[in-house]
C-alpha cells in the first residue's frame, strides 16, 4: 500500500479525469490491490485476470473501464484504467523530496553552477565546471565528474556515477547504482597477443524524460557519442555499449544488452534478457520477446523471438514442435528403417518394382 495524502473521490475524479459513480465525499488516502484494499483505499482493475476480485474487494473505490460491470463500492470510470491508476498513485504517493540546499558533507567544486531549488545530499561529489539545473535532486554518495551538464527537475539517486562531460536533459531519473559514461569496451589487438586500450573520450547524451534503472550502464565511445533520445525508459541491469543510439520512447526491459554502434528505432520494445549484436539497425517499432538474440538488422515493425531471431509467428509454430522432437526423431528413424527393409526386399525381387 501507499500511504500519504487524502483526497475526496470527487477531487480525485476531477484531477484524474474519471467519471464518478457513488459518494463523492468519501476520502481516500492510499492505493492498494483489489485483494489487499480496505476502507480508505482506492484500487483498480486493468488486467482481466483479476476481474473476479472486484466483487469481494473492501476498497472504498475501484477504477474500472467504461464498460466494466459495477463494483460493490464507489467506481471511477476511465477509458484507460491503468493510466488512471498511474495518475492516482502520483497524486497520493508520499512527497519524499528533500529540502533545497547543499549538505555540508557534500563536496562541490567552486565553479559548479547550481540552479535554484537544487538539493545536494551528503557525500555527493560534483567536479569542476559542472552545471546542475533548477530543482534537480542529487542523493547521497552520487559522483558527478567534471564538466557534466544536468538539466532541470532531474532525480539522481544514491550511488549513481555520471562521468566527465556527459549531458542529461530535463526530468531525467537515474536510479541507484547506475553508471553513465563508463568507458566503452574498446581494445585493439597487438602483434604480441596483448591489447592496446582505445581511450574512450566522447560523451553520453541523455535527452529529456528518460528514466534509467538501477545498476544499468551506458558506456561512452572513443569518438562521436552514445545517445538515448527523449522519453525512453530503461529498466534495471541494462547494458548499453559505446556508440549506441537509442531512439525516442523506447522500452528496454531488465538485462537487455546492446552491443556497440547499434541503433534502435523509435518506439521499440526489447523484453527481458534480449541481446543485440553490434553495428546493427533495429527499425522503428521493433518488438523482441524475452531472451531473444538479434544478430542481424531488422526492418520497421519487426516482431521477433528466439535465437537467432525470427518472426514471432514462425517462432511460436517452431516452439510448439520442440517438445515433440524426440517423438518425431523416433518416427523418422522407424520410417527410415521400414524404407530400408522395403528397398532390400525389392532388390531381392526386382520384378516387384514394376507392379
Amino acid at each position: 500500500m501507499i500511504y500519504s495524502r487524502r483526497l475526496t473521490l470527487r477531487e480525485l475524479a476531477d484531477r484524474v479525469g474519471c467519471t464518478l459513480e457513488g459518494d463523492g465525499d468519501l476520502v481516500v488516502a492510499r492505493v492498494a490491490t483489489l485483494e489487499q484494499a480496505g476502507p480508505g483505499d482506492v484500487s483498480f482493475l486493468a488486467n482481466q485476470k483479476y476481474a473476479g476480485q472486484v466483487a469481494t474487494t473492501r476498497a472504498s473505490a475501484v477504477i474500472l473501464a467504461l464498460d466494466a460491470p459495477p463494483a460493490p463500492c464507489a467506481t471511477l470510470r476511465a477509458g484507460d484504467p491503468y493510466l488512471a491508476f498511474a495518475a492516482t498513485v502520483a497524486l497520493l504517493a508520499p512527497d519524499d523530496r528533500p529540502p533545497a540546499g547543499v549538505s555540508p558533507l557534500a563536496h562541490v567544486a567552486s565553479d559548479v553552477v547550481l540552479g535554484p531549488g537544487v538539493s545536494i545530499g551528503p557525500f555527493v561529489v560534483i567536479g569542476a565546471g559542472s552545471v546542475i539545473g533548477a530543482r534537480t535532486i542529487v542523493h547521497a554518495h552520487a559522483a558527478i565528474y567534471p564538466g557534466v551538464r544536468i538539466g532541470e527537475d532531474c532525480l539522481i539517486h544514491a550511488h549513481v556515477s555520471i562521468r566527465e562531460r556527459c549531458c542529461l536533459g530535463h526530468r531525467v531519473v537515474v536510479q541507484n547504482g547506475a553508471v553513465i559514461g563508463g568507458d566503452g569496451f574498446g581494445f585493439a589487438p597487438k602483434p604480441d597477443g596483448t591489447y592496446q586500450k582505445i581511450p574512450q573520450a566522447a560523451p553520453v547524451v541523455i535527452e529529456d524524460d528518460v528514466e534509467i534503472g538501477a545498476n544499468s550502464t551506458i558506456d561512452r565511445p572513443a569518438v562521436g557519442e552514445t545517445r538515448v533520445q527523449a522519453g525512453t525508459k530503461i529498466d534495471n541491469l541494462v547494458m548499453i555499449a559505446h556508440g549506441v543510439h537509442v531512439g525516442r520512447n523506447v522500452m528496454l526491459v531488465a538485462q537487455v544488452g546492446v552491443a556497440g554502434s547499434t541503433s534502435i528505432g523509435d518506439g521499440s520494445v526489447l523484453a527481458g534478457q534480449v541481446g543485440v549484436s553490434g553495428h546493427l539497425h533495429l527499425g522503428k517499432g521493433t518488438r523482441a520477446t524475452a531472451q531473444t538474440g538479434i544478430p542481424n538488422s531488422l526492418p520497421d515493425g519487426s516482431f521477433v523471438s528466439g535465437y537467432p531471431a525470427i518472426d514471432n509467428r514462425d517462432w511460436l509454430k517452431s516452439s510448439a514442435v520442440f517438445r515433440r522432437l524426440p517423438d518425431l526423431r523416433k518416427a523418422v528413424s522407424d520410417l527410415a528403417k521400414r524404407l530400408a527393409e522395403l528397398e532390400a526386399r525389392l532388390d531381392q525381387n526386382p520384378a516387384a518394382r514394376d507392379r
